[in-house]
């Protein structure tokens, strides 16, 4: 196999239980020099991160389910097929409107570091069993800022 090259298989790699949610790690910032994080998230209907900017770029491409993407001040339904590109700090954050199941490309890497630190390892590779307490978007606010990850509270229904 050509140097550096990455591979990996189903069921290969870091996962990680946030949000009541499945993000498997495809490809870390390790992996690629720095370059891009790639991961797989499988997120329960109205598990959705709090409204965030990154450092870098996001694309979202949806495999399975449905979701609103809040984009700046726009509101865009998806499905599967459905691609999202995000420039750099764009204020964003989607709803899953079902079990939705994404592939995420953020560039340049190390957001993988963020999902470890606001994260637990995931015990299984399935969706954790539902917390029933809100999560803690005071910590995430908190842990985002030192990945450069500026996030605020979610808005009020």
């Amino acid at each position: 196999m050509a140097k550096n090259a990455h591979v990996r298989h189903s069921g290969d790699g870091k996962a990680i239980w946030m949000l009541n949610g499945l993000y498997e790690v495809k490809a870390s910032s390790d992996e690629t020099n720095g370059v891009m994080t790639v991961m797989e998230m499988t997120i329960p209907e109205g598990m959705g991160p709090p409204p965030h900017t990154h450092p870098g770029t996001e694309s979202v491409y949806v495999i399975e389910g449905t979701l609103r993407y809040h984009i700046g001040d726009e509101t865009v339904e998806g499905g599967p097929g459905s691609f999202f590109h995000i420039p750099e700090g764009t204020l964003e954050r989607f709803e899953p409107t079902s079990t939705v199941r994404l592939l995420v490309v953020y560039t340049p890497g190390d957001i993988d570091q963020f999902f470890a630190e606001a994260g637990e390892p995931a015990q299984r590779r399935e969706l954790p069993p539902r917390s029933e307490t809100p999560p803690d978007v005071d910590r995430l606010i908190e842990i985002g800022k030192r990945h450069g990850i500026q996030m605020r509270p979610m808005p009020s229904s």
